[in-house]
């Protein structure tokens, strides 16, 4: 669940929190920051579960693999989530022994977002938690990278991708953030070579295949995967897929809220993905979407995205 609060610099600085990026944090100073952040917002949230959230608003059958606690944050999760259009599959599960995860994001004026994420229960996905059922029915999979921080996630991922696969179904990742890449590339670059697809930042891909030089880093990709997206904060987005390259400008938006446009850049380029469309309008639909979710707090869309995106004249 996300807890979003604005916050000046000066609070970032107090309580030793990195500005921009996400940190992964323990149970006792998820706790202390709660208590610190005053006035907020509480909204499901989750990186593919934003993505996965997109999608449905999308009007395309979408269904979250995910694990929460049977506690008032964890059955409040589900409840949204469902009520919003995304089957949760898994119901919450009671007498955990650790609580649903949370995430602390704190807005600072210019729009950047500071996340703390106590994983809690959420790390202890596991292949049991794969429901055979929505692999099967599933025409795309999108993984969420920080999986193979566990030997269950990784389990479940690779569950879920053979399921889906074997089914006839794509599978893709989310390389998740340049730390994430640091402590698996060997595990990454495989997977590259293996999925039908992989989304990432610049950041992430140049860690991936460490070179500080952008276009190195997506020609090996390119080489090494059958359909790659570079996301650049602001820049073109570039899609690569054999020897067809697609450059998408993006428009410059004051954000309100930085947190989910990568969540929903995927949610739109996989909306244009599973309709049918080149890359080029794939990556725009992408752009559309995340144009959106930062024009306001939280990290799932509030507007109709199929309006917007006829009214781009993408659909």
């Amino acid at each position: 669940m996300d807890m979003i609060a604005p916050v000046e610099d000066d609070f970032l600085t107090e309580m030793a929190i990195q500005k921009g990026i996400m940190q992964l944090i323990e149970k006792d100073r998820s706790d202390m920051l709660f208590a610190a952040m005053g006035e907020h917002r509480r909204i499901p949230g989750g990186s593919v579960a934003n993505t996965v959230a997109g999608v449905g608003n999308l009007g395309l059958k979408a269904a979250f693999i995910g694990k929460v606690c049977d506690d008032e944050i964890g059955r409040a999760y589900v409840e949204e989530t469902r009520a919003a259009g995304t089957d949760c599959p898994n119901d919450p599960v009671a007498g955990g022994d650790l609580p649903s995860s949370r995430s602390m994001i704190f807005v600072s004026p210019d729009g950047e977002r500071s996340m703390n994420t106590y994983l809690g229960i959420s790390s202890e996905v596991g292949p049991d938690d794969v429901p055979e059922d929505v692999c099967n029915q599933a025409r795309i999979l999108f993984l969420e990278g920080y999986l193979y921080d566990k030997d269950k996630g990784k389990q479940a991922f690779e569950t879920a991708a053979r399921l889906t696969r074997s089914a006839g179904g794509m599978a893709g990742i989310a390389l998740s953030d340049p730390f994430c890449v640091d402590r698996h590339r060997d595990d990454f670059r495989k997977l590259v070579k293996e999925l039908d697809y992989v989304i990432g930042n610049e950041h992430e891909w140049k860690s991936l295949y460490q070179t500080e030089d952008l276009t190195e880093a997506l020609d090996l990709a390119a080489g090494d995967s059958g359909l790659i997206v570079c996301t650049r904060s602001g820049k073109d987005v570039v899609i690569m897929k054999g020897h067809e390259r697609a450059n998408v400008s993006v428009r410059e938006v004051t954000p309100v809220d930085a947190t989910g446009a990568g969540d929903l850049f995927a949610s739109g380029f996989l909306y244009g993905l599973a309709t049918g469309a080149d890359l080029s309008r794939s990556g725009r639909m992408g752009c559309v979407a995340a144009a959106e979710v930062i024009s306001h707090f939280g990290a799932r869309p509030e507007a109709d995205l199929k309006t917007l995106f006829a009214s781009e004249g993408l659909i």
